[in-house]
């Protein structure tokens, strides 16, 4: 099983308010664009779009 490590580690930040609320995991060679996901934001308390940032 492979470990956590930081170079698989994504931040996923809210469309919306542009604040960093989740942190994922990602494997880069399979997966080349940036992921999107449709995530509860804190900030704006409702379901919006967090993109993956560099």
């Amino acid at each position: 099983m492979p470990s956590k490590n930081a170079d698989n580690m994504i931040k996923l930040e809210c469309t919306e308010c542009k604040r960093t609320n989740y942190f994922s995991n990602k494997n880069k060679k399979t997966l080349k664009n940036r992921l999107e996901m449709k995530k509860h934001c804190l900030h704006c308390k409702k379901h919006t779009v967090h993109k993956e940032t560099k």
